[in-house]
């Protein structure tokens, strides 16, 4: 290994802060074969391997005190493929790289999620996911992958090469190996239309079936302490483009989204009883409003409020239950809760440690500032969750395990046994995984 992608081993810390890890060596492999490279030395040496991104994951997924790999220099698209429509992109590649670069291609991905600051691989291997009536998660547009094994050889994988690896890769939660590419379906770059609409919790809960059934996308946002929510619903358009005003859009998505609200935040968290007051004012400042743009510029917002996170998938006829489940807790409970609580859905798909395998979806996301104790609050959220055969987001904090996770998916042995192949001595191996896969 040369000096260009080992360096001595420093402090890394998630996007969140609520998870640092120490590894012996970290190393930035310029290519496929240094990465090989690297993951043939740890084996010898005994350390364990674990890729990391940006952090995004608020559980210990990509800790380690092994090596800890980092795709800085594994970014940018191999090959676009346009009779195939796919696109080969690096796994190292920022999501936001991605969609700049298939814009300007006039090409785009069918669904994506709220953010994009995740790596290719760091958003696949954890199951990030948008909203959607028809179109399912990142994951479930992947064609093919390449990934790097135990034994420092590289696996190419699709429907039609390894399909067994194939069906389980696709959310491989870092126990299968290094992701080094992957390759996804795309189609030629389509509008958006976005609506967004202040609504009464009465009323999107009453109608929530045929919210999602009138609108391809279709999530909305709960404010505790209120009767209070924004809905908004993305539908294709055929233009023309019409994007937020330059200062309209400043106000509502920076100064009023994370100007003000991480004031908010911090003044909630030094002072919990102004929560409810201030709860009720943030619910009524962002207003109704409409605009046409690319797929990513809809899809995705900023976010700059650091904040800690869980998210349950559970089937979708019992999302509306729990969350009237949930707001009940919160209105009986002392709890004080500063941030919405976000409502999405998703089709069934086909991969066996996705949160829509095999089921129609519907997430529930809870979050709370950076800093703000949390354990009460997702307890009970969890409670909730699990009495409903929720199924926890892979990169959000749960305390499932391995004995709760095998009855909540199917296919979990299925898994299992690729896992057992391919990393029989576990090089890919942490506390996390342990807990979740089992040994």
């Amino acid at each position: 290994m040369t000096d260009t992608y080992a360096r001595t081993a420093s402090t890394w810390r998630n996007w969140a802060g609520n998870v640092t890890a120490r590894p012996a060596r970290v190393a930035s492999p310029a290519s496929v074969d240094e990465l090989a490279d690297v993951v043939r030395r740890a084996a010898a040496e005994g350390l364990t391997v674990k890729p990391v991104g940006t952090g995004h994951s608020f559980t210990t997924t990509a800790a380690t005190d092994g090596v800890l790999i980092r795709p800085d220099l594994l970014t940018g698209i191999r090959d676009i493929d346009r009779t195939a429509m796919t696109v080969t992109v690096e796994a190292g590649t920022p999501l936001k790289r991605l969609n700049a670069a298939l814009a300007r291609e006039g090409l785009s991905l069918t669904n994506m999620g709220d953010i994009m600051e995740q790596t290719v691989a760091g958003a696949i291997s954890t199951g990030t996911h948008g909203t959607g009536r028809d179109s399912a998660s990142i994951s479930a547009q992947i064609r093919a992958l390449e990934l790097v094994t135990a034994d420092g050889s590289v696996l190419r994988c699709s429907a039609e090469e390894n399909p067994d690896v194939f069906a389980v890769a696709r959310v491989g939660l870092g126990a299968l190996g290094v992701v080094t590419s992957v390759t996804f379906a795309v189609e030629p770059v389509f509008l958006l239309t976005a609506r967004e609409e202040p609504m009464p919790f009465d009323r999107v809960t009453a109608d929530f079936d045929q919210l999602v059934a009138e609108n391809e996308h279709f999530e909305f946002y709960w404010f505790p302490h209120t009767g209070n929510c924004n809905t908004k619903r993305n539908n294709r358009s055929s233009g023309p483009v019409a994007p937020p005003g330059r200062i309209s859009g400043w106000i509502e998505d920076e100064l009023l989204s994370n100007g003000i609200f991480q004031l908010a935040c911090s003044v909630g968290r030094a002072a919990p009883g102004t929560i409810p007051a201030i709860a009720r004012i943030s619910s009524r400042a962002l207003s109704a409003r409409t605009y046409t743009d690319i797929p990513y510029k809809v899809f995705t917002s900023p976010r700059r409020v650091r904040f800690v996170e869980m998210e349950y998938a559970l089937p979708r006829e019992a999302a509306v239950g729990a969350l009237r489940e949930l707001k009940a807790m919160v209105e009986r409970s002392p709890l004080r809760i500063s941030f919405p609580v976000e409502v999405r859905t998703a089709p069934a798909d086909d991969i066996a440690l996705s949160t829509a395998s095999g089921r129609e979806s519907a997430y529930i996301a809870v979050h709370l500032y950076r800093g703000t104790p949390h354990h009460a609050y997702f307890t009970a959220v969890e409670r909730i969750m699990t009495a409903h055969e929720g199924r926890p987001h892979w990169g959000k904090l749960h305390t499932r395990d391995a004995d709760y996770l095998s009855r909540a998916y199917p296919r979990f042995g299925e898994f299992t046994a690729v896992r057992d192949r391919l990393d029989p001595d576990r090089l890919f191996a942490n506390d996390y995984l342990r807990r979740v896969l089992g040994g």
